[in-house]
């Protein structure tokens, strides 16, 4: 029988301990919006911080009460529908980007990295530009381009 195929990683901890640390992290994510910790908590976090996200594009209420369920701090919560629900409104997933550091942690030799959200101010890396919103902005771009003076090279 092969079992716990399926099953998350237990990070050396008990059930109730590894939601609790998962909570306080997807907490610190949210305010900080960069986060730096070991690759597997890292990767473990990011299905939590996008679940978190897209509750947060939902916007109503049962939305808001399940999103209270995890993150700690009303304030946090309140960042996250008011700030962050638009901002990944036309993207479809993949709110989250793991990079790992090339130096491990110093005590343990633990790999260590860098958690963050896509799509912000101040980011290390650009993040692709979702299809939803190249069609939204660049849907009209000949008859803006026509408007401005500027003519268009027409190649077949």
């Amino acid at each position: 029988m092969r079992k716990r195929l399926a099953q998350f990683r237990k990070l050396g901890r008990t059930p109730d301990h590894k939601w609790a640390m998962l909570r306080n992290m997807v907490t610190s994510l949210i305010k900080h919006e960069r986060i730096v910790t070991t690759v597997p908590k890292a990767k473990e976090l990011r299905h939590l911080a996008d679940k978190v996200v897209g509750y947060a594009k939902k916007g109503d209420v049962h939305a808001k009460q399940l999103a209270l369920r995890v993150v700690r701090e009303k304030p946090m919560v309140t960042k996250l529908f008011e700030v962050m629900g638009p901002r990944y409104e036309d993207r479809d997933g993949g709110y989250t980007r793991v990079m790992k550091l090339s130096r491990p942690r110093r005590g343990d030799n633990a790999p260590m990295a860098v958690i963050e959200y896509v799509d912000r101010p101040g980011e290390i890396r650009a993040a692709r530009v979702p299809e939803k919103r190249k069609q939204k902005y660049f849907n009209n771009l000949g008859e803006v381009l026509e408007h401005a003076g500027i003519k268009q090279n027409q190649q077949s």
